[in-house]
């Protein structure tokens, strides 16, 4: 393939061809070409190796899925965009934080023998360098924004060789070991060699026995002489009361996202009372109505009433950014719902786009395959970053009244939805005062006080509630 070939390639085929070093013949090996980690989103610097989905051996074609690999937000599939045959896997399924551009395969054209390659290994292959350290906010910005949004919370763009501001000295390390001093009741006993091996062969707490030598030092008969007092503690079981979980590359995201948002994003909250009563009664009738083409749920109409209120309030459905050392707030013309996920490695958040003109079943079906591409790990970067507000509703778990949510930056202001309760309300009767029975739910607004104001924050609140207790206006 010429070079004019691959800059013509290079838009749609970029991350395979990134992954791709060229063909080349090395000490006694057939020509060949190394596959390298791809890059699968803009600012993915590592990735860990999922399930190989080709053998050493394999014919692939392009479109094939070579093999699975985990980002810091999902599990994606690595398509190959080349005819060859698979002759060696050099980073087997489970390796961790494999930076882009090491070698993990080989590939050759068709008919060459890959018998030679059993020998292959990464030296042979260039070696593979290190994952690069990167800085705890931009490694947090990636799950949610591309580079060149220009927001406080995208990753950098200058370059990693920039000049510093300033030179520092070096920090010099101290010679201390670390260890704070000890008291003479915590420090070893003085004990022959003879007495510490053989106290470690009968279990005897050396600590407990004393010594008859010179200077208390404890002797080999002191071992064999001492005997449990019956006010002797128990010596502690040596087996961990507790198990270490390595944290995830998504673990680490989305705890430095929320960090960074608690840190930079002056939350405040605004709770409100609604009554879904009238909209539980239109969704039972829409659902009997459709012959199994759709079926609503409560948060469909939930995001589309989201929606109605970001275009009635659209200070709410902006975001706070810097561009060319310029602050800005950017309001968004259309209203992308971030829909929050949960998925077995963590918190996911899946855009519908443009909902102020979808129907709730163009909602619903949206909402159903991104929440399974979610769960299932195969969501693209695009299908999750970009959104202009956030909706999480944990209203499927009855002990859940309410609760506040953190918001997801850049945007400005995230819903937090709770469980149905059936609520007793006064009402009046021919025969007097007596009580109804309402469905109801209580949700609670975070906004970010740098963009939207307590009035304006307060509005939108008011705005949704209105549209969700009268939700025959969602269907004009």
């Amino acid at each position: 393939m010429c070079q004019a070939d691959i800059d013509a390639l290079l838009p749609r085929q970029l991350p395979a061809l990134l992954a791709i070093a060229r063909s080349y013949a090395s000490k006694s090996f057939p020509p060949h070409t190394v596959v390298s980690m791809p890059a699968l989103s803009p600012t993915m610097t590592s990735g860990n190796i999922g399930t190989w989905q080709k053998a050493a051996g394999d014919t692939i074609a392009p479109g094939d899925v070579l093999v699975e690999i985990e980002t810091d937000k999902a599990q994606m599939d690595f398509e190959f965009q080349e005819d060859g045959v698979l002759a060696k896997i050099l980073k087997d399924s489970g390796e961790k934080d494999v930076a882009v551009g090491n070698p993990i395969a080989v590939m050759v054209e068709e008919g060459t023998d890959i018998a030679p390659f059993e020998s292959f290994t990464l030296d042979d292959a260039g070696g593979e360098k290190a994952p690069p350290q990167k800085e705890s906010t931009e490694e947090a910005a990636d799950s949610s924004e591309p580079a060149d949004t220009g927001s406080e919370t995208a990753p950098s763009t200058l370059p990693k060789n920039a000049p510093k501001e300033e030179s520092r000295p070096e920090p010099q390390e101290s010679e201390s070991t670390g260890g704070r001093l000890q008291t003479s009741l915590e420090r070893e006993p003085s004990a022959s060699p003879s007495a510490k091996a053989l106290a470690l062969e009968l279990g005897v707490p050396i600590k407990q026995v004393k010594g008859t030598g010179p200077g208390g030092r404890i002797k080999k008969q002191d071992i064999e002489k001492y005997k449990p007092t019956s006010s002797a503690a128990p010596a502690a079981s040596s087996a961990p009361t507790y198990e270490d979980i390595p944290a995830s590359s998504m673990r680490k995201t989305i705890a430095n996202r929320l960090q960074q948002s608690m840190n930079q994003n002056p939350h405040y909250f605004v709770a409100a009372t609604v009554s879904v009563s009238k909209l539980l009664k239109l969704r039972q009738a829409l659902n009997s109505s459709a012959d199994g083409q759709y079926k609503l749920s409560v948060n469909d109409f939930m995001i589309k009433a989201a929606a109605v209120a970001c275009k009635k309030v659209p200070a709410v459905n902006s975001s706070w950014r810097e561009i060319d050392g310029q602050i800005i707030i950017r309001q968004h013309n259309t209203v992308d719902v971030s829909v929050a996920v949960a998925t077995p490695i963590g918190l996911m958040t899946p855009i519908v786009r443009g909902v102020e003109g979808l129907g709730l079943s163009s909602i619903s079906a949206q909402v159903k395959d991104l929440g399974k591409r979610a769960r299932d790990g195969k969501l693209k970067p695009e299908e999750y970053q970009g959104g202009t507000f956030t909706i999480s509703n944990m209203g499927m778990n009855a002990a859940i009244d309410r609760f506040t949510a953190v918001i997801n930056p850049p945007q400005a202001g995230i819903l937090a939805v709770g469980t149905t309760k059936k609520v007793a309300v006064p009402s009046s009767t021919e025969d007097g005062n007596g009580v109804e029975w309402d469905d109801q739910v209580v949700v609670t607004g975070s906004f970010d006080h740098k963009v939207v104001d307590g009035a304006v924050g307060g509005e939108w609140i008011r705005e949704f509630k209105k549209v969700v207790e009268n939700p025959l206006e969602m269907l004009l």
